[in-house]
């Protein structure tokens, strides 16, 4: 029995049932045609990502998604922790194998779970959430959710795991940073975790069945991003690899999946692949 009637656990049956195909192991009866191949929740553990990493190094886990009610040591992006109390966060993690797939354009795939997260957050949740590149989904500016992908093998066939930690119920004093948000605090119609891994589960397997059709050819996928992303537009600084830092408007996202910066006072532009990106307001015109 669990105390905060507004935090009630995963249903980790009900979530087999519906997302695991039924001939996979820990599939509890799931539908054959469903997408994913295993589901488990845990109560607690440090990282998913990392469990799933680890799972992965002894045995085949393409498809298999793990999620925990409470994670200590989750990570985000240069290795930021990313908490939360416990049946407050979704905090998910999922492997994907690419067959045929160029090690190159591995790094599309966070950007493709932040276009699926972007989707079913919206559909589900009612709420106008978008990218900030790489992979942050904000609401009116403040994080909701991050991305992490880190890279399981490379041959025969690359596999990526990728994590996501969704704020669903967090109150204003139970938030990480000042700029983090939750979708409670921004009104969400539903803010109930099995609806919500569902939804985006669902999400990340119709993009991901999407692209293996077109033989990983990342022309549909990029538009989707790009249309998706509030970075485009902004000023922005990003902070660049070695302590550098560059001033510009970010113009476009690459089929490398780089945002093509402007910078300011020249004529060229600049595509980042690696950095942190602060959108900045506009410089006010005398």
């Amino acid at each position: 029995m669990w105390t905060d009637l507004n935090r009630p656990p995963l249903d980790a049956d009900a979530l087999r049932k519906a997302l695991v195909r039924g001939d996979g192991e820990g599939s509890a009866g799931g539908d054959p045609r469903a997408f994913w191949s295993r589901l488990d929740v845990v109560q607690e553990t440090g990282s998913t990502n990392a469990d799933l990493l680890a799972r992965a190094a002894h045995e085949d886990c393409d498809r298999h998604v793990l999620l925990a009610e409470f994670q200590g040591s989750g990570r985000g992006r240069h290795s930021r922790a990313w908490v939360s109390p416990p049946q407050a966060q979704i905090a998910v993690s999922a492997l994907l194998t690419m067959p045929g797939m160029s090690v190159g354009d591995m790094g599309w795939l966070p950007l493709l779970t932040g276009v699926a997260v972007v989707d079913a957050v919206r559909a589900v949740a009612k709420v106008p959430a978008e990218l900030k590149w790489p992979n942050d989904v904000l609401i009116d500016g403040r994080k909701v959710a991050g991305i992490l992908a880190e890279v399981a093998t490379t041959t025969p066939d690359p596999a990526v795991v990728v994590g996501i930690g969704i704020n669903v119920t967090l109150a204003r004093d139970e938030l990480p940073v000042p700029h983090a948000t939750s979708l409670l605090l921004e009104g969400a119609e539903v803010t109930d975790r099995n609806t919500l891994v569902r939804a985006v589960l669902r999400a990340i397997a119709d993009r991901w069945q999407q692209w293996h059709d077109t033989n990983w050819d990342v022309t549909d996928l990029a538009d989707a991003y790009r249309a998706r992303c509030g970075t485009l537009g902004q000023r922005v600084r990003a902070e660049l690899p070695g302590g550098t830092e560059l001033l510009g408007i970010a113009t476009d996202i690459d089929t490398e999946g780089r945002v093509v910066i402007a910078p300011e006072g020249r004529a060229d532009t600049v595509a980042v692949s690696a950095g942190d990106i602060t959108h900045l307001r506009p410089v006010r015109k005398e």
